[in-house]
């Protein structure tokens, strides 16, 4: 089957899980932003995404984001680089990725703000936050969460457009709604701090993102539930 063909089956069950899990919250469905997540599939899957009328995309490495961005533009998409950073290529993502989801320590953020500013230019980020615990996932530790945005806050180059979490690959739906609930705490927590964190809240994928609305998520990031499997 083609990504177009796939996306006329998946696009709207996918659309229809947010709508419901936003209803069932009391929640404006279009207050969520759906995040096409492409990494790992060819630029034929872009294409059908933008044909779709899915406009965020999301990227897991800097090189696949860099390539697909330099062939499909920037008119019309925004891209979102939602995985693991290596400080080094935090630079390249400068004017390459529209937001930075992935922002786990503060000496990346120092990094992709030291490049912003020598571009003259300023970096759209979300901190991602550890709110499972899993020694596995990156993040700020929860306990120290609230105090270390704040300082990512105050990184030049940087605008800190709200949190990011991952919840841990389980069926258990009291361990994923608690580590979605943490992260709205978190946020809610800070931005009785600072007027200068935004209130995006980028939580859920394709096997929990009705927990995740139903919880606050702003951005839900799927990528196998509409495209299927890597490779497949």
């Amino acid at each position: 089957m083609t990504y177009a063909g796939r996306l006329q089956e998946t696009l709207p069950r996918t659309q229809e899980q947010i709508r419901e899990a936003a209803l069932r919250a009391g929640r404006d469905p279009a207050s969520v932003r759906l995040v096409a997540v492409t990494k790992g599939h060819p630029l034929e899957a872009v294409r059908a995404a933008l044909e779709a009328g899915l406009t965020d995309l999301g990227e897991n490495r800097v090189r696949e984001l860099e390539e697909k961005a330099l062939e499909i533009g920037h008119e019309g998409v925004r891209w979102h680089m939602i995985g693991h950073v290596q400080s080094r290529k935090a630079p390249m993502l400068v004017g390459l990725a529209d937001l930075v989801h992935s922002v786990d320590r503060m000496s990346l953020a120092q990094r992709l703000g030291r490049a912003s500013v020598e571009a003259g230019t300023t970096t759209d980020v979300l901190v991602q936050v550890n709110t499972s615990g899993e020694g596995s996932k990156g993040g700020f530790p929860l306990a120290e969460a609230v105090e270390r945005v704040l300082e990512v806050v105050g990184v030049p180059g940087l605008r800190v457009q709200g949190l990011m979490t991952m919840a841990p690959f389980v069926d258990e739906e009291d361990i994923l709604r608690r580590t979605f609930r943490r992260l709205r705490e978190v946020l809610e927590a800070i931005r009785g701090h600072s007027e200068a964190v935004g209130a995006e809240l980028s939580m859920g994928m394709s096997n929990d993102l009705a927990i995740a609305v139903e919880e606050g998520s702003t951005m839900v990031r799927v990528g196998t539930a509409l495209f299927g499997a890597r490779g497949a």
